[in-house]
């Protein structure tokens, strides 16, 4: 016996794709906007970003893979990429012989510190001016509650 599909209804389907429009041309707005402006792709931003949010710009390399879901090699790939460009270098990690840092360079400072007050504009311009403030709290609690589902379960 087949299992019973419960296919979305009419509202449903209209929300989910306009969650996945709305999401999916902001992102695309957002990171063109980074790449042309700022002359910052969105990976090496969301790599910055991860940097700076820690006093002294040092994460090990696996805390910034989780925090970006990104796989170890992916992150290997980029973090080369990013230490050829001098945003970034590698530290060994002298306890763990197998782990590693990621330490933000001057020039990485420098490239964030000029690209995030063009991205907090953009994302007040395209997001922030378009909703309510009860209307954006009451899209992070949907998002809050969906994440921490998304959590529980095994990926």
């Amino acid at each position: 016996m087949e299992p019973t599909v419960w296919w979305l209804t009419t509202e449903e389907q209209h929300a989910w794709q306009s969650f996945i429009r709305m999401h999916d041309r902001l992102m695309d707005r957002l990171s063109r906007l980074l790449q042309t402006d700022c002359n910052v792709s969105p990976a090496d931003f969301a790599v910055l970003v991860e940097l700076t949010d820690v006093p002294d710009g040092r994460r090990r390399f696996l805390d910034i893979a989780r925090a970006l879901r990104w796989e170890k090699s992916r992150l290997s790939h980029h973090i080369a990429r990013m230490v050829k460009r001098g945003q970034v270098v590698r530290d060994e990690c002298p306890e763990d012989g197998r782990g590693a840092f990621v330490v933000i360079t001057d020039k990485g400072r420098a490239m964030i510190e000029a690209a995030t007050p063009r991205h907090v504009e953009a994302v007040r311009e395209l997001f922030l001016d378009n909703v309510t403030p009860s209307e954006l709290r009451l899209l992070a609690r949907i998002s809050e509650r969906v994440v921490e589902k998304l959590d529980e379960e095994p990926s």
